[in-house]
């Protein structure tokens, strides 16, 4: 396997599972999705391994990536920090960082094929309410991805969320949010997080004096 350090999940939110950053382990895991935290050192080239399932990778940093498949063909990633990817399954390969710094990647598993049966879109949707504020990042059979802006002290106005998803904060976030019935949750985190969340009804107040940015990637499997 590459020469990975990984994270465990630490719940404090009340509505949300709430991944914090401190040992070994995956950040969340459960029926449809494995989410681990990468840790890949500079020039340092893993042993041979194969991904079985696709993944969204979200890179933290900034960064070039060598993969070398079992046939030898090379292919070098490059990546921006809170850039976002889609992963698809691979045979075996190699991977070494080939920039001087570690990179941090958050991937997300997905365990399950999508179901046809399912939709990430409706009416209150972040991308038809706050089109100013939410783009549209990518979307297949199994995710739909997108990116979240709030400014200081800004709001994103009441919207719907109508499968499970994962909430991932590119900058620190200190938040509130309230669903539609009332009920309120803060959450504060100064390292990115992976947040766990079902179908709901809410809205979103930044309560810092700089940006957030969130990408939330929805799960049709």
């Amino acid at each position: 396997m590459p020469n990975r350090t990984r994270y465990w999940i630490c719940s404090i939110a009340p509505l949300f599972a709430v991944s914090a950053l401190f040992a070994a382990g995956p950040l969340i895991e459960n029926d449809q999705v494995r989410v681990v935290m990468a840790n890949d050192q500079p020039h340092h080239r893993g042993a041979p391994h194969q991904h079985a399932v696709n993944r969204v990778m979200i890179y933290l940093d900034a960064g070039r990536q060598e993969i070398v498949s079992a046939d030898g063909k090379r292919t070098v990633l490059e990546f921006q920090p809170g850039e976002v990817k889609w992963s698809p399954a691979t045979g075996m390969h190699t991977s070494e960082v080939v920039t001087e710094h570690p990179v941090r990647i958050l991937e997300i598993e997905l365990k399950k094929p999508g179901d046809p049966a399912k939709t990430a879109d409706c009416a209150m949707h972040p991308l038809h309410v706050a089109p100013e504020q939410a783009k549209f990042e990518f979307e297949n059979e199994q995710v739909r991805v997108f990116r979240v802006k709030v400014a200081g002290h800004g709001t994103l106005p009441l919207h719907e969320h109508v499968v499970n998803k994962i909430a991932v904060n590119v900058l620190p976030v200190n938040e509130r949010i309230t669903t539609a019935s009332g009920q309120v949750s803060l959450i504060r985190e100064e390292v990115t997080t992976a947040i766990w969340g079902g179908p709901v009804k809410h809205r979103e107040e930044n309560l810092s004096d700089t940006p957030l940015e969130t990408l939330v990637i929805e799960l049709k499997n």
